[in-house]
């Protein structure tokens, strides 16, 4: 079924995000921050560049990632939360993915290592982008509206009830 959908969709000139690579997914300008960098400037980043995570990174390799979650937690939890750096505050060796890994398996990898966020690397493992779980739920959900118009399209006076 699936097979017949994504050649439906494809003879249309349509291309299903399932099978685009993360690299045409990712955001390719990460936010990053070395691993001596202080918690309260992680938090000044996250809110300046409007993001919920930073990657950590070393040579340009990601090596940990620090998440609004993981500093709220910590807010909670240290007596002087400002006196940590991002290396006591990362999920340390982040599970990655390759630039030409498709959005299908990105679903598998983000369900299997309950994570929302994927750093993208190259071959040496330097950091290229980041993939979020919102990115590919985002656009499935593309996909399907265009699935619903080729079904409108070729089932004349069908249209999906208007709730």
């Amino acid at each position: 079924m699936v097979a017949s959908a994504t050649k439906l969709l494809t003879d249309r000139g349509i291309v299903p995000k399932s099978v685009m690579p993360a690299q045409d997914l990712a955001r390719e300008d990460v936010v990053t921050v070395e691993p001596n960098t202080g918690a309260t400037e992680i938090a000044q980043t996250m809110n300046d560049e409007r993001v919920g995570a930073v990657v950590v990174t070393e040579d340009s390799k990601p090596v940990g990632i620090v998440t609004d979650r993981t500093l709220g937690l910590a807010v909670g939890q240290e007596d002087d939360p400002t006196s940590l750096t991002a290396e006591e505050l990362m999920s340390e060796d982040p599970e990655t993915v390759s630039a030409d890994t498709e959005a299908y398996d990105l679903a598998v990898q983000f369900g299997e290592t309950k994570v929302r966020r994927l750093p993208v690397v190259d071959d040496e493992g330097q950091l290229e982008g980041i993939v979020s779980l919102d990115d590919v739920i985002a656009t499935n959900a593309e996909q399907l509206e265009e699935a619903a118009k080729v079904i409108e399209a070729q089932s004349p006076g069908y249209a999906p009830d208007e709730r």
